[in-house]
């Protein structure tokens, strides 16, 4: 399908059509992504993506490392997702081994995937600002997310790649400092989250450059495979924390956020109302995190036993699931990540294509993609 597109678009150049290419980016940049353009004046007729500037071979490596060595590769997937990155491929493991890791274990999961969460967004609405001419914005989203970082590193020594879930439990226990300096952060950012609207989402600009820009229908995101909040913006139902619970989210209250406008705005609202969520879910469970140990007794050397097995989780870009073959030796025969960024990315020409250049940069932003999860 891509090649068909693309020969459409070199076909076009007799029509006096225009191609550009946007990107690659210098290659010691930690995403890069090219877009083949075509337009006819300022409007987009095609946007062809393409990606594995930076692919790693993650898949293939995780063939010859143990469970709990592939843990580390999973951060730099997408490096923005870490906790639950590492918290999908434990869950696969040790539902596996049939293992049931203590109600402390889940607990704290839960809140460092929301705390990963409410980063990501805050990172995500800095740099959607900035992209769209406010500058302001990204200091006042990287203000609030150096705190949850500052709280990852006193707590397990990383700001970023934590590797700190791991199969059986937690690589240790919490900070003594972690309960009380995240009730602090969400005292704190329950008063800032409100300046992010005042900021931006009210800016009449703002408005008028994401309402209506990259309309996508709820049949179309289900079809694409679209998830996570980019899934969501369209009204399609798919979080993974409400359909099929994992760790601790059964035990807590929150609203899955669906707009059904599916378009820029709707996508950006969606990850604005989560951070209110992911606040909810965290004040409901750091004062009733439960005594215990922090890790399921484990063997030395982790063999799942022969068959397959999958797991899913939703991290911030939507769903994540890890498929392994094993044939009961201490590494895998086969893994595959299905990562929410490849599929997100390739609904692209569907979004922009009939608007104006300058709206490509709004959609993309929208999508909120992390391209080393593409090419992994």
């Amino acid at each position: 399908m891509q090649e068909v597109e693309l020969q459409d678009i070199l076909t076009a150049r007799e029509d006096g059509d225009y191609i550009i290419n946007i990107g690659p980016q210098h290659p010691s940049t930690h995403g890069v992504l090219r877009f083949v353009v075509s337009l006819k004046g300022e409007t987009l007729e095609y946007v062809i993506p393409h990606c594995g500037y930076i692919h790693r071979g993650i898949e293939k490596m995780c063939e010859r490392l143990t469970y709990p060595q592939i843990i580390h590769l999973t951060d730099r997937m997408d490096y923005l997702s870490a906790h639950m990155n590492n918290e999908a491929v434990s869950l696969a493991v040790e539902k596996g081994l049939g293992i049931e890791v203590p109600d402390r274990v889940k607990y704290i999961r839960t809140i460092l995937s929301e705390l990963q969460r409410l980063a990501s967004h805050q990172l995500w609405w800095a740099a959607f600002g900035m992209d769209l001419g406010g500058l302001t914005c990204f200091f006042y989203g990287l203000r609030d997310r150096e705190k949850i970082l500052d709280i990852f590193e006193e707590s397990f020594g990383s700001r970023l790649l934590h590797s700190y879930i791991c199969p059986g439990g937690l690589m240790n226990d919490i900070h003594p400092n972690f309960q009380k300096r995240t009730k602090d952060f969400i005292t704190y950012f329950r008063k800032k989250l409100p300046e992010y609207d005042e900021l931006l989402t009210g800016n009449i600009i703002f408005e008028q450059r994401t309402k209506n820009i990259g309309i996508l229908s709820k049949e179309e995101a289900v079809g694409y495979g679209l998830t996570g909040p980019s899934g969501r913006g369209s009204g399609f139902a798919c979080d993974i924390r409400k359909r099929f619970p994992y760790s601790a989210y059964d035990k807590v209250n929150f609203k899955e956020i669906l707009y059904n406008e599916g378009d820029t705005w709707a996508r950006y609202k969606v990850r604005m109302d989560e951070m209110w969520e992911s606040m909810r879910i965290i004040e409901q469970l750091i004062d009733n995190i439960p005594e215990g140990d922090f890790t399921a007794k484990m063997k030395p050397i982790i063999r799942l036993p022969e068959g397959e097995y999958h797991q899913r989780v939703e991290t911030a870009r939507g769903e994540l699931g890890v498929y392994i073959i094993s044939t009961g030796e201490k590494n895998p025969y086969r893994m595959h990540f299905r990562t929410p960024n490849f599929s997100n990315l390739f609904v692209m020409n569907r979004l922009a294509a009939g608007f104006k250049i300058a709206d490509l940069i709004a959609i993309s932003g929208s999508l909120d993609l992390v391209i080393p999860d593409i090419d992994r």
